[in-house]
């Protein structure tokens, strides 16, 4: 690209991100998810320009590992390790062992009635067991599912990224027709090696970001997802998976209590995400070619319906059932594995590499994604409805936003007073903050209030609250007690349970 090229460039780029954007909101308003609309611009634009191949298979798929990069990087700081601990393991048995029972499961069927090669089935088949990470951020959390839903699907959409591009690019790269027993050895090895990438770097990062005293609230944004990009580099440099690097790191970032500028940390990697995520598949949709897919609609509609009736509920089964999850939970699970673009990026790699029957992949992985996105995403809530684990909204209990002090060993903390707290109706004195710390100001309807012992909290209100560093741990401790059960948090969250 030239100067003189610049400018259209520039011009055509932003005008597709805004036409998207607003697209968003239109497009929910009749009810079909926006990745579709992403898909039809891209197809739109590859009739438009005049290249027969507007963008090459290689470049694409690099360009989508950079957007998936991204997109596991806003999941995973916006998912709090508490909250996954518990459903760890169901996620990590559904991303690995379900993952092995899926590829299985569709594979068989597709070279028995097709004759497909073994090497083209178990590709697709691999492509296809991979669930979206920002379809399934995207559904859940506009959905009144129950949180340990919620959790166990973003944990395994999370984690599967990182087997399946590894079980894609051994198979495209010939690895079945070698030493195909070295398969899973090789998966756990990248695994394991991107965990422990992502627990030392994320480990480094949340110990050193609230230690750094930056001149602007901008930089600390950039520099933690600096970190996390750094991250895959590293994972990738030493031979391991660069995804689940991302995603681990992401997660102990996000899970950092004294993470500086949280707030301004997500919504930054929430605005990158959507950036990735809009180009991600308008690439895609450039990518894809109209004129061959009508020859993979039989395949895509075998595929589709034996991955989401037999596939899906065999490997939801396989993985939690030994694990004592609810049946109820196990079938919506089989319902949930949500596919976007994460499947169709993976099914460019053997396309880039120029894998006999590459095509046949790609374009059946397309139509497979847009079938699905039809019928998947909008029955969320019906089917959740129907197996009884959607749950009333509840509201958020404690909204906490922490900074240093430059020069000084203090720190800043913000704290939102939400709708249906039990902070709102408070008093201040009834906080009991640890000695030291001070409520500084009182934010409420865009004005301040000086803070006095009689203020009441209101829903809405934002409290800053000053503290020295050493302390931080007892005043985040304390406001989570009286978020957490009101006015009488200090009694309250010290009773023993009737259990005990």
């Amino acid at each position: 690209m030239n100067l003189e090229q610049l400018g259209p460039a520039l011009l055509g780029g932003g005008a597709v991100v805004l036409l998207a954007v607003l697209g968003v909101r239109f497009a929910g308003r009749l009810g079909v998810p926006g990745l579709l609309l992403y898909l039809g611009m891209g197809l739109a634009l590859g009739w438009a320009l005049p290249t027969d191949e507007p963008i090459d298979p290689e470049t694409a798929a690099a360009v989508g590992y950079a957007a998936l990069v991204l997109i596991l990087a806003h999941g995973g700081l916006t998912t709090r390790a508490s909250a996954l601990r518990p459903v760890l393991l169901p996620s990590i048995a559904l991303a690995t062992v379900g993952i092995a029972v899926s590829v299985a499961a569709v594979a068989v069927p597709l070279i028995m009635i097709f004759d497909l090669d073994t090497q083209s089935a178990v590709l697709l088949a691999a492509v296809l067991a991979a669930t979206d990470a920002a379809a399934v951020f995207a559904v859940l959390r506009s959905t009144n599912v129950s949180a340990r839903l919620k959790n166990l699907l973003e944990g395994e959409s999370g984690f599967n990224d990182a087997p399946v591009v590894v079980l894609v690019t051994v198979i495209a790269s010939g690895g079945l027709d070698s030493q195909p027993w070295l398969i899973p050895l090789l998966v756990i090895g990248e695994l394991l090696g991107g965990a422990a990438v992502g627990i030392a770097i994320g480990f480094a990062t949340r110990w050193l970001m609230p230690r750094v005293a930056l001149p602007a609230v901008g930089l600390y944004p950039i520099a933690i997802v600096a970190a996390l990009v750094m991250t895959y580099g590293v994972a990738d440099f030493v031979h391991s998976s660069g995804f689940m690097a991302v995603y681990v790191a992401a997660i102990l970032l996000g899970s950092a209590p004294n993470l500086p500028h949280r707030k301004a940390v997500i919504g930054f990697s929430d605005g990158l995400s959507w950036v990735a995520e809009i180009g991600l598949f308008v690439m895609l949709g450039l990518l894809a070619q109209p004129d061959r897919l009508p020859e993979s609609v039989g395949i895509a509609l075998v595929a589709a319906g034996v991955l989401v009736l037999f596939a899906r509920p065999l490997a939801a089964v396989v993985a939690l059932v030994p694990l004592r999850i609810p049946l109820r939970e196990v079938g919506f699970v089989s319902f949930a594995g949500l596919r976007g673009a994460v499947p169709i990026v993976f099914a460019a790699i053997p396309l880039g590499l120029g894998v006999p029957g590459a095509e046949v992949v790609f374009d059946t992985t397309f139509i497979v994604v847009l079938v699905l996105t039809l019928v998947q995403s909008p029955a969320i809530p019906w089917v959740a409805r129907r197996l009884k684990v959607d749950e009333p909204e509840q509201p958020d209990e404690l909204d906490v936003d922490v900074a240093p002090l430059d020069d000084m060993d203090a720190i800043v903390i913000g704290l939102d007073v939400g709708e249906g707290s039990r902070l709102i109706g408070v008093f201040l004195r009834e906080l009991a903050l640890p000695e030291g710390a001070v409520v500084s100001l009182v934010l409420r309807h865009g004005g301040s209030l000086p803070p006095r012992m009689e203020t009441r909290l209101k829903a809405g209100d934002r409290l800053v609250v000053v503290a020295p560093q050493s302390m931080r741990g007892d005043v985040l401790a304390r406001l989570d007690e009286v978020s957490s059960y009101g006015r009488l948090g200090r009694w309250t969250a010290s009773e023993p349970s009737e259990e005990e």
